[in-house]
């Protein structure tokens, strides 16, 4: 069966955290490596505000729904809009047509 394009018409990239050091081997924290650059259905769900360490945060939910694939797995991220979604569990379809990624985005005060 073909995969409707039209739902999933938001380009993401899955990627996942890799182990680099700078040039003196420190651990550098945010290293990331692309994994895949796949069309998705993105719908965000819910959002909360609250105040943290004396800033306004935002939490947003959102699922990604992408066409089936193996090898994502949650603690992954996904960059959709200039913004990196933290994968927080991966629900694979019974049917083998599609991946349902929960994801959470936490929005802080800008500098």
């Amino acid at each position: 069966m073909a995969m409707n394009r039209g739902q999933r018409n938001h380009r993401i990239t899955i990627q996942h955290r890799i182990d680099s050091k700078d040039n003196w081997g420190t651990p550098l924290p945010q290293a990331w490596e692309d994994v895949v650059k796949v069309w998705a259905e993105v719908v965000h769900q819910s959002g909360i505000s609250a105040i943290r360490a004396g800033a306004e945060t935002s939490t947003v939910r959102a699922s990604i729904r992408i066409g089936w694939r193996t090898g994502i797995t949650a603690g992954m991220r996904a960059l959709y809009a200039d913004q990196a979604y933290d994968i927080e569990a991966v629900l694979p379809d019974a049917t083998r047509r599609h991946v349902d990624l929960v994801c959470k985005l936490i929005v802080g005060p800008k500098p």
